[in-house]
């Protein structure tokens, strides 16, 4: 196992510099000048205008500006906020909490409801799995933010079970004032896991050795974790860890809808600005996120079936 993490490390490093290149280099693509953001499109003496230049690299060439801004995020330094006026890191050390537990919450939520529905929708044939199927067909097609509006309208202001706005204080209440937001997060996402769920766990489930085990009388619930369930999971995980990046771009919206504070939200704000400090430190975490929790996906993936590593030393 550790010289398969150690085979995926390089690429792992390759990925996520290429990722900070092009992250740092469309800021450059972007309308306007960096200058006069920088400037608040206002005119400024020469002194102030060389000082703003010194202080963002701009009077160096190109590739010398990318490696200096490298060096400070690998030192974890994103610089100053141009809007706010204040470091990245704090307004990165405020959001990224609340994005964190909305992303995990949602997860959790995706990997327990799309297991069980596709589940049932395997073991069971008939009406259970024509309502999963029909239940996931509309999941599917309702984007996040239509779900956000749909449940902050039934489960919020009618049913009044659920506050609409902000994020919560301690552990719990945080967690009920993300339970909407997880929810409409995780529709989509739990509906594709039930889907490839059903369709892994049914094909399992028609394997000889599955078939001998159920023969020979060993209990249902054991053979179905043991032998059905595990030999599953690779496509599971893998839907997963695709849903990721989708989740991380979709706090965007979500934030927005449920008013978090969360690093969609900041996101946001630095587009709006013209702000490419806050623009480019959320980019990247967010990408470095994805890349790391794929990996990890990979190497957990690896564990579960040895013959993933058989096959990458081939």
């Amino acid at each position: 196992m550790l010289r398969y993490l150690l085979r995926q490390m390089p690429a792992l490093v390759l990925l996520l510099l290429a990722a900070s290149f092009v992250i740092f280099i469309s800021i450059y693509f972007a309308p306007g000048d960096p200058l006069a953001t920088l400037a608040g499109q206002r005119s400024m003496p020469p002194e102030r205008m060389e000082k703003l230049q010194a202080q963002y690299h701009l009077d160096k060439p190109l590739m010398q500006r990318y490696f200096l801004w490298l060096g400070d995020v690998v030192r974890l330094d994103f610089g100053e906020s141009i809007s706010l006026r204040e470091p990245v890191n704090d307004r990165i050390r405020e959001a990224a909490p609340i994005t964190i537990f909305l992303v995990i919450y949602a997860q959790l939520l995706v990997v327990l409801i799309g297991t069980v529905s596709g589940s049932i929708a395997a073991c069971f044939r008939g009406w259970p799995d024509t309502v999963i199927i029909v239940a996931t067909s509309i999941g599917v097609a309702i984007p996040n933010f239509v779900a956000a509006i749909i449940l902050t309208m039934l489960l919020a202001v009618n049913l009044d079970w659920f506050p609409v706005i902000g994020d919560g204080e301690n552990f719990w209440d945080r967690l009920y004032h993300l339970t909407l937001p997880a929810i409409s997060q995780a529709i989509v996402a739990s509906a594709l896991l039930s889907r490839v769920a059903r369709s892994s766990i049914r094909n399992e489930l028609q394997n000889e050795h599955v078939q001998t085990a159920i023969a020979r009388g060993l209990p249902a619930g054991l053979t179905f974790r043991k032998h059905v369930l595990r030999n599953a999971s690779g496509p599971m995980l893998s839907v997963v860890g695709l849903q990721v990046p989708a989740m991380l771009a979709g706090t965007v919206v979500i934030d927005r809808v449920f008013d978090l504070d969360g690093l969609g939200s900041l996101l946001l704000t630095g587009v709006n600005s013209s702000d490419f400090p806050i623009v480019q430190a959320v980019a990247l975490i967010m990408v470095t996120a994805t890349v790391v929790i794929n990996v990890g996906v990979d190497i957990v993936l690896a564990f579960l079936d040895p013959r993933i590593r058989l096959d990458r030393r081939q």
